[in-house]
């Protein structure tokens, strides 16, 4: 938004990935007013995207109808040559999930006849079928490119976090093997604790019945 100055208000902006960070900026551009699609190749988080009340459809489908596109997977070439070429004419990409590679760029390029800069971090690439498609941010990371990234509010839980994980690696590096571990559920339940506490949120505990009873299977139906 700060790159462009668009109203999402009555666009369609589809979502292209619907893990943690696709869920985000689908909440975000349909709280702003836009209708929102989302794209999967995941059946569960599609099905979680479509109970969440979005709709769902192949990303070569909404080509067809979307204003604005966001990449979130992580992977590589999610919007590709034939998709640019069925975009609306003055469609607008942008990837906030991975590196520059989500964007098929060297292909739009071999379809492009002009290139230029409209504003900062706003590129028009014209198209030979005569469509131009605006790229954001070179296609890089365009929340870290175009605006000023993440908010200290945010980065400190990473940051704590990840200092948090390094410790425990090094109390514990000479008993693991060598894979890759998720974050331990105890880490992430300290940084969360201390984050509320900072914020001034309380939160209720469990009784010592209500502990047994989730630790047990003496009642059900």
């Amino acid at each position: 938004m700060r790159a462009t100055n668009r109203l999402l208000a009555g666009s369609v902006f589809v979502v292209a990935g619907y893990g943690m960070c696709g869920r985000g900026v689908a909440m975000r551009a349909r709280g702003m007013g836009a209708r929102v699609i989302v794209t999967e190749v995941d059946p569960l988080k599609a099905l979680e995207a479509v109970m969440d009340g979005y709709e769902v459809m192949p990303i070569r489908e909404t080509v067809k109808v979307g204003d604005i596109f966001c990449t979130l997977t992580g992977d590589v070439n999610v919007i590709s040559q034939g998709d640019f070429l069925g975009m609306k004419d003055g469609a607008i990409v942008a990837n906030s999930g991975h590196f520059n590679v989500e964007l098929d760029l060297e292909r739009l390029r071999r379809i492009t006849r002009k290139r230029r800069i409209l504003r900062d971090f706003v590129e028009e690439y014209t198209l030979k079928n005569g469509k131009r498609i605006i790229v954001l941010a070179e296609g890089r990371l365009v929340n870290l490119s175009a605006a000023e990234g993440h908010p200290s509010a945010v980065m400190d839980m990473s940051f704590a976090n990840q200092a948090l994980c390094v410790e425990y690696i090094s109390r514990n590096g000479h008993r693991l093997e060598k894979r890759v571990y998720p974050v331990p559920k105890e880490i992430d339940r300290e940084v969360a604790r201390l984050k509320l506490k900072n914020m001034g949120v309380k939160i209720d505990t469990l009784t010592a019945e209500q502990r047994k009873y989730l630790q047990s299977w003496e009642l059900g139906t």
